[in-house]
């Protein structure tokens, strides 16, 4: 036998033990998670919070940010427009060094009264934490100058796709939880793009399975940093029991660290459980990174905070209950280098045992292969790993499909390596912080927002916004609904019928779309500026420029342009392009003012 051969077959006995070991305390935590669907099927109501508020609490809804300039404008536009709740409002807290993120939360804030921008102090960047805790004190400021109160306050980050009734459910369980955690899961991305497919895969089955069983056994349920409510009540005590801060600033991992506190000083969690709404999940949804190198810091941050820094402040106190959920959280510690050194030796052993069968002479592993004791050891191991297979195959298949869900066992692989460096990486970084007596360094993500393709499913129906704004009433919003022709449109029907102005339709559609609306006066828009585009390309896609500002090219139009328009109208221009709406009988007054001719007729716009 090859030094090799000795070195693997010294380290079989024990990498079995752990993998088996290991392997039954999923299982454990399987059976719990099987347990909370089981009884909520059963219609076993654990929560205990009723039925909807008769009124809607006013809720804050927090967002840190530094550098998020290209991504905060229509992070805010999309959900303000999506989110199916009326008594709220933004603080978007940024640093006095972060210009161009400011500028774009003060131009969102023009548009939209429940925008609040909430600076920081000093310049950054900091910590997340830090930045909330700024956030919270402008909040106060906010509440004394104008006799209101927040009774809930929401995290959300600038990537962030909020569901639409996250916030209806947030008032439901606060009435009788301290901190309220709704599902986070990443975007579908295609089958190539293997590090996020990890995300996807990880995000599944833990708030699948895990999260709900530490919920069921009465364990600390960490925040996940995002679609994380809190009760006024649970964050004031925070503040009375923190010297007025409500998150450690020193803290890598701020939303573990608060659903710990929040848990010692007896608040209620809860997890509420992945439900579906027209066959889509009704989960905080966004973009993980993509590449190994963002995913590595995200995860060495992760590793740091969760688990090294957590075990230094905390320990393993709390009583076996809370110590278990401790291992479970920590043993990623020992777990990630074990099943990356189990993928090389599973390898290894496969590769010589094919050779011992094959080539008839018995040569590394394959020279053991036979014997019973290891014959066994294999079989366990092998059933406990298929096990895990299958779990997360089903968890994934119910949330992205069944073809996505196919490609877990490879993205297994994928994720063991990914881990393991990120371990190493966490160990080290920590080890030479501690020498060095230097603070741990807070690693930020970057973050990507989702084009407006990926968005359609997230948007208030046209009919839902006309009902809120009085325009309709339901018994004819059903009726306009059943009569109109399939091929004709909502807003248009209705506009012919004469129930509404096409300015109604549009100040919906503006809120649908998260596009401005605003009618234009043809006497005011220099002729100049109205032929910065070729006049073809203006009629070709419904489009009326009608102004030039800070390196920005304004245009309006009855229809939102298509990508083939605005590709052309980037060849035409090297001024970054803005849109607003206009009414079809304000674009045809405007062409035929400033373009000298009459305009094709302009189609009535959509709402569905």
């Amino acid at each position: 036998m090859c030094l090799i051969d000795r070195i693997v077959a010294a380290c079989l006995p024990a990498l079995a033990v752990w993998l088996v070991f290991s392997g039954l305390d999923d299982l454990f935590v399987d059976f719990l998670g099987l347990l909370s669907v089981l009884r909520r099927r059963k219609g076993a109501e654990h929560d205990g919070v009723g039925g909807a508020p008769a009124s809607e609490p006013p809720i804050a809804i927090f967002l840190p940010l530094w550098h998020e300039d290209r991504v905060i404008a229509s992070m805010l536009e999309h959900n303000l427009a999506a989110i199916r709740y009326g008594n709220y409002c933004v603080f978007a807290g940024g640093y006095p060094n972060d210009r161009p993120t400011l500028e774009a939360i003060q131009e969102v804030q023009r548009r939209f009264p429940n925008v609040r921008l909430a600076l920081c102090p000093h310049g950054g960047p900091t910590s997340k934490a830090d930045c909330l805790n700024w956030i919270y004190q402008r909040m106060l400021d906010y509440e004394r100058r104008h006799g209101t109160r927040f009774v809930i306050v929401v995290v959300h980050d600038a990537e962030d796709v909020v569901d639409p009734g996250e916030l209806s459910v947030m008032a439901r369980y606060a009435r009788k939880y301290g901190m309220v955690q709704v599902p986070v899961l990443p975007l579908p991305t295609p089958l190539g793009k293997l590090t996020h497919g990890v995300y996807c895969d990880e995000f599944a089955e833990y708030h699948t399975k895990d999260m709900p069983a530490r919920g069921l056994v009465g364990a600390f349920i960490p925040s996940s940093g995002v679609g994380t409510g809190y009760a006024r009540r649970a964050l004031e005590r925070l503040a009375e029991t923190g010297g007025g801060r409500l998150f450690d600033p020193a803290c890598l991992t701020e939303d573990y660290d608060i659903g710990l506190r929040l848990h010692r000083l007896g608040f209620a969690q809860v997890f509420v459980p992945l439900r579906f709404e027209q066959g889509r999940p009704a989960a905080t949804r966004e973009y993980f990174p993509q590449h190994p190198g963002p995913a590595l810091r995200q995860r060495r941050r992760w590793l740091t905070g969760n688990a090294l820094q957590a075990w230094e402040r905390h320990g393993w106190s709390g009583g076996p209950r809370q110590a278990y959920w401790f291992w479970r959280d920590r043993k990623g510690l020992v777990g990630n280098p074990v099943s990356a050194a189990a993928n090389l030796i599973l390898v290894y052993g496969v590769l010589t045992w094919l050779w011992s069968r094959y080539a008839g002479t018995a040569w590394g592993l394959g020279a053991m292969a036979d014997s019973g004791p290891l014959r066994a050891l294999f079989g366990a191991t092998l059933l406990l790993q298929l096990h895990r297979l299958v779990v997360r195959v089903l968890c994934v298949g119910r949330i992205y499909g069944w073809v996505f869900a196919a490609g877990a066992p490879v993205r297994v692989i994928w994720a063991n390596w990914i881990n393991f460096l990120a371990t190493v990486g966490a160990v080290a970084g920590y080890v030479q912080a501690r020498l060095r007596r230097r603070p741990l360094a807070w690693l930020k993500t970057e973050h990507v927002y989702p084009s407006r393709q990926a968005l359609a499913g997230h948007q208030r129906l046209l009919g839902e916004l006309l009902l809120r704004a009085g325009h309709l009433d339901e018994a004819r919003l059903r009726q306009a609904v059943a009569a109109k022709p399939a091929q004709m449109r909502l807003g248009e029907y209705l506009v012919a019928a004469g129930d509404l102005s096409e300015e109604q339709v549009y100040e919906a559609l503006s809120l649908q779309q998260s596009i401005p609306f605003k009618p234009l006066n043809e006497a005011r828009i220099p002729r100049w500026t109205a032929r910065a585009l070729p006049g073809s390309v203006a009629r070709r896609w419904q489009i009326v420029p009608f102004e030039v500002s800070r390196g920005r090219l304004y245009v309006a139009g009855p229809e939102l342009p298509e990508d083939e328009a605005q590709r052309e109208l980037s060849r035409c221009t090297r001024l970054e392009v803005r849109f607003q709406y206009i009414t079809p009988g304000n674009y045809e007054r405007l062409v035929e003012r400033l373009l000298g001719t009459a305009g094709q007729a302009a189609q009535r716009n959509v709402g569905r």
